[in-house]
């Protein structure tokens, strides 16, 4: 599906430096600290990057950010708050909580986790809560209610990059939902859709949630969104950072991948991570109005190009700071940049 593109965008990326690298005498780093969550507690900002050991053994540690002139500068660690612990976050040769996304829910006061859970099993979707980003209570992975007029259940696939919208939307069903972005893996070419990873939106009825919290690991309404439409993310996309409410709508970067993927293969060596972004409809976001042709962010700095997987830009946090926005990205699977986002129109 082609959507509207035109050639200026009203937001783009600048590069504001390094955030954390890895820790020499810390073996949970042994392999990158990348990928983060972030957000607010109690007045201070927080980084909840995921670690990776030897063995790509990864867990997800908290780093509170030093703020210096209006920008994040650096990071003070405050070990770890969430262990590959659960049978279904560890295979017979690998182990990780990954890639968290935090979004701050108003409407619950809770702070929503979405992970990827490294089991036996393959990548999986898991959600968990906190109040304070210290102490989180796992709620176990998602189940994808099976629909038919969606063609393929989701349970039988792995998922990546999910996120969810701070805010309750009105779902095309008309009830009141939390909205969910995914990227389910490696489905089948039906109904003229192509066969390349995209992003797809799903639904949890607030009311359910309200009574239980642990419904928001149980999502329907299945849409598929958008997919790969520019050249620089010819091979898949993905999304980033949970939403921001921006005056255009709903602000999403997203990440867009070129290059050759090694089956078998965690650690990727011949791709091209850049990010991008597209504007989703304030009211129905399962609508995109606006993408960028090219990348906001693509692998120019040392620390972008070179890594444990090289040639990567990964967004995945969205701050305000001090009425600035600012980007947390991960650089080449090895560290983390920081780069501000700024309004130009």
């Amino acid at each position: 599906m082609t959507h509207n593109v035109t050639e200026i965008f009203p937001y783009r990326l600048e590069r504001a430096g390094v955030l954390m690298q890895p820790e020499p005498s810390e073996p949970d780093e042994a392999e990158g600290v990348l990928n983060p969550a972030a957000g607010w507690s109690d007045g201070g900002l927080y980084l909840l990057p995921r670690l990776v050991a030897s063995g790509n053994v990864s867990r997800i540690g908290l780093a509170r950010v030093v703020v210096t002139d209006g920008r994040p500068t650096r990071v003070e660690r405050l070990g770890v708050v969430l262990e590959p612990d659960r049978t279904w976050e560890r295979g017979p040769g690998n182990a990780g909580v990954e890639d968290p996304r935090v979004t701050w829910i108003p409407r619950l006061g809770l702070h929503v986790m979405t992970y990827v859970a490294y089991g036996a099993a393959g990548p999986r979707t898991a959600l968990a809560t906190s109040s304070d980003l210290r102490t989180w209570r796992r709620l176990g992975p998602v189940v994808y209610r099976w629909e038919e007029d969606v063609e393929v259940d989701l349970n039988l696939h792995h998922n990546k990059d999910t996120l969810f919208l701070p805010e309750p939307v009105t779902a095309p069903d008309g009830e009141l939902s939390f909205a969910v972005l995914h990227r389910p893996m490696e489905l089948p070419e039906v109904s003229g859709r192509d066969a390349r990873e995209s992003i797809w939106m799903s639904f949890v009825p607030v009311a359910e949630v309200e009574r239980d919290v642990r419904a928001l690991t149980v999502w329907r309404g299945h849409r598929f969104v958008t997919g790969p439409q520019f050249d620089w993310e010819a091979l898949k996309i993905g999304g980033g950072p949970p939403p921001v409410r921006v005056p255009e709508g709903w602000l999403l970067l997203h990440h867009g991948v070129t290059g050759h993927l090694e089956a078998g293969t965690d650690q990727q060596q011949n791709v091209h991570y850049a990010a991008g972004a597209m504007i989703l409809d304030a009211d129905a976001p399962w609508r995109v109005v606006r993408r960028t042709s090219q990348p906001l962010l693509a692998p120019e700095s040392e620390e972008e190009r070179a890594g444990i997987v090289p040639n990567v830009v990964f967004p995945t946090a969205i701050v305000d700071v001090e009425g600035s926005l600012f980007v947390f990205y991960g650089m080449a699977d090895s560290s983390i940049g920081v780069a501000r986002l700024i309004r130009d129109l």
